[in-house]
């Protein structure tokens, strides 16, 4: 028997399934079928290599060319070593607010869409509304490509994509991309007082990290003052490193972690050339002159395009309609957004809460940007009709 939910009460159901990217999200997705199943929809499950993980895709309306996808991510961020004032995952209301891990970022989207599935189903569509849910946006955008990949081998395209990301249902035509990666240094260990005769892996790191911070100070200086974004130049940051064994000893290893924020347009395979060359130049040949076993090893853990702003875009023109948001807006934060685009898809990011609760401890959405998403689907639909 099928049961209607409200946009509150789905996004409830929603964030009593733990989805912290390191936890299977599974239990999300079987609810979701059999919900979509009792109200007479399929839907097609797009599992990762270990079966743990799923993304998955439905289709309202006809199976043709042209509609729109609704894109939301499933995995949420970690809640540990955060001060929340109830269960994280059993969502709870004060006041104007609702309170949960994802409440915000962005299962409130999510719950919206799915929500409103039976009045799509009870609209005359002549296009199709998609319905498209990720897994590990979180660590690295990494279920949105095999997803995007499988729901347009399905021999329809889409005209456009709304990726709901918490922007208080503000229309984002522009975003940075990322790219993240682990660099792991081997040096040669000895006594600190035989300094000449060893390789730091920490110094090594030491001149890694001094060049990226060299590249970033550049950007800046040749930053374009026109530019919309905050900082208006591609970023090169080292977030965390470990290394060494003790004072007295030449650290063998050291490893540290990686990201760039580009800017729309910015390659971020230039970047990582650019930096294995002055490894391969200017560090590693020193390194090897004392010991040919040292190495220094890139592992691309993440690389997420930005989102362009489109020249008089679909998505753009009638998002902004339908909204009544005509002003610019740009972000900095990464989405999935950038990845549809890549896929020559028109996409605006526009979904409802506010990114200063993402990622927070009492994370919350206010229960009337739920009612503005909602009211903001129903136009959405009447444009497929």
């Amino acid at each position: 028997m099928s049961r209607i939910y409200t946009p509150r009460e789905m996004l409830e159901k929603l964030i009593s399934f733990n989805t912290v990217s390191d936890q299977s999200n599974l239990g999300l997705i079987a609810f979701v079928e059999d919900y979509l199943e009792s109200h007479g929809v399929s839907s097609t499950r797009v599992p990762d290599d270990t079966g743990q993980k799923a993304a998955l895709h439905a289709t309202i309306g006809p199976e043709r060319d042209g509609g729109v996808v609704l894109s939301a991510h499933t995995d949420v961020v970690p809640v540990q070593g955060q001060a929340w004032s109830k269960d994280p995952f059993a969502a709870w209301v004060d006041g104007d607010r609702l309170f949960g891990r994802g409440s915000a970022d962005m299962k409130g989207f999510a719950a919206t869409v799915l929500a409103k599935v039976p009045d799509f189903l009870a609209t005359e569509l002549k296009s199709p509304i998609h319905i498209a849910l990720s897994y590990d946006e979180e660590v690295g955008c990494l279920g949105a490509p095999p997803l995007i990949r499988d729901l347009l081998s399905r021999g329809s395209r889409p005209d456009l994509v709304v990726v709901g990301e918490p922007t208080n249902m503000k229309v984002v035509t522009g975003h940075k991309g990322i790219v993240v990666f682990k660099t792991s240094i081997q040096g040669y260990p000895v006594h600190s007082s035989q300094l000449h005769r060893g390789v730091s892996a920490i110094s090594a790191a030491a001149r890694l990290i001094s060049w990226m911070d060299a590249k970033t100070a550049e950007n800046k200086a040749a930053a374009d003052p026109e530019c919309p974004f905050e900082p208006p130049f591609t970023t090169l940051h080292c977030g965390q490193i470990a290394g060494g064994e003790a004072h007295n000893i030449t650290a063998e290893r050291c490893e540290f972690l990686t990201d760039i924020r580009l800017l729309p347009g910015d390659n971020a395979e230039n970047w990582l050339n650019a930096y294995r060359s002055f490894i391969e130049t200017e560090v590693l040949p020193g390194m090897q002159a004392i010991s040919e076993n040292c190495r220094i090893n890139i592992e691309v853990i993440a690389n997420v395009p930005g989102l362009t702003e489109e020249d008089d875009g679909l998505a753009e023109r009638t998002v902004r309609r339908l909204t009544g948001d005509n002003a610019r807006h740009v972000v900095v934060y990464a989405t999935e957004g950038g990845i549809f685009q890549e896929h020559g898809l028109s996409t605006v990011v526009c979904g409802p809460g506010s990114i200063d609760q993402a990622h927070q401890p009492d994370e919350y959405i206010e229960l009337a940007e739920l009612d503005r998403c909602s009211a903001f689907l129903d136009r959405l639909a009447g444009e497929m009709t």
